[in-house]
């Protein structure tokens, strides 16, 4: 199914983009295939058919947005841990691990960030610093170049301002069109079997535990197919490395590595630091033994790196 994409210049590289931008995709079937835990009640005050927010505790605020076909639910225990010092708002984004979708097939990303401004704009009580997985991280990145005033800092994990470099040192947003919209029409023509079974195999790639992995294959399971395509096309086709140079907003970047089936360490630091390479002031930190999801793989890792980064 995923020979209608181009050859990366490093295999292991191309598996992660395929399990990030594409594996995450093997999923929009009707229903998710085991019970998610009880429904969460969007503000009240803020009503979208883009995302839903649930907010929790009190003091600075903190944005956490999940990643492609993701629920919120990832950040559960980060939520629970940060309550305490902080408002925490967790997202849900429209069309994934069940939240409705009415958009067809229209743009995903850039409709989503109109809307997450509008959400930081009404319901927060200034610059709140944003935490983001994945495209997630991507989608706070765009929120930081377009809306500087509204972003008081920024936490990528295992994200790039262009996640089709991935694909190779060549590829660029257009070149990378045809593929993106191939991979779209198999997101929506594949039966329900092959998506499950693509995304049990590609799940491996993103956690290390069982667990970890059939929830990251139920969510995707949930998730609406025309959403999951519209998103994976925006996805490969954005490019924020052109307004890196001119950003602000201070940006930890964090990022896996895994000796064990995951990105080598050495290859993970040149892709990370060649990819940031024109933000001033990044701070690049590489989380070892962990895959995609680092908040699952190494949570008191990962709880340190948040820690530093809401320091004073």
């Amino acid at each position: 199914m995923l020979n209608h994409l181009p050859s990366a210049g490093h295999p292991v590289l191309r598996a992660l983009f395929l399990a990030s931008a594409a594996a995450l995709v093997v999923g929009g079937a009707a229903g998710a295939v085991r019970a998610e835990s009880p429904a969460v009640q969007a503000s009240p005050a803020f009503t979208s058919d883009r995302l839903s927010v649930e907010v929790v505790g009190q003091g600075p605020d903190v944005i956490l947005i999940p990643g492609l076909a993701s629920s919120r639910e990832v950040w559960r225990a980060e939520a629970d841990r940060l309550k305490a010092t902080h408002r925490v708002h967790l997202v849900q984004l429209a069309g994934f691990a069940g939240e409705p979708w009415t958009h067809g097939d229209g743009a995903f990303m850039q409709p989503m960030v109109d809307e997450l401004s509008r959400y930081v704009a009404e319901q927060t009580s200034g610059r709140p610093a944003v935490i983001g997985h994945s495209m997630g991280a991507l989608t706070g990145l765009m929120l930081a170049q377009q809306h500087p005033d509204q972003v008081d800092r920024l936490l990528s994990v295992d994200s790039l301002p262009f996640f089709g470099a991935l694909m190779g040192p060549t590829a660029t947003a257009d070149s990378l069109r045809p593929a993106a919209d191939s991979m779209a029409s198999i997101v929506l023509s594949s039966s329900e079997a092959d998506f499950l079974a693509g995304q049990r195999q590609t799940a491996t790639g993103m956690a290390k535990g069982a667990d970890d992995r059939a929830r990251i294959v139920d969510w995707s399971l949930a998730t609406d197919r025309h959403a999951l395509a519209s998103a994976m096309r925006d996805v490969m086709t954005t490019d924020m490395r052109p307004l890196l140079a001119g950003m602000t907003t201070p940006v930890t970047a964090l990022y896996a590595s895994d000796a064990d089936g995951g990105a080598p360490a050495a290859m993970a630091d040149a892709m990370w630091s060649s990819q940031y390479a024109d933000l001033p002031g990044v701070r690049l930190v590489r989380i070892d033994g962990t895959r995609h999801f680092i908040m699952m793989d190494q949570p008191q890792a990962f709880a340190r790196a948040v820690d530093a980064f809401l320091a004073p």
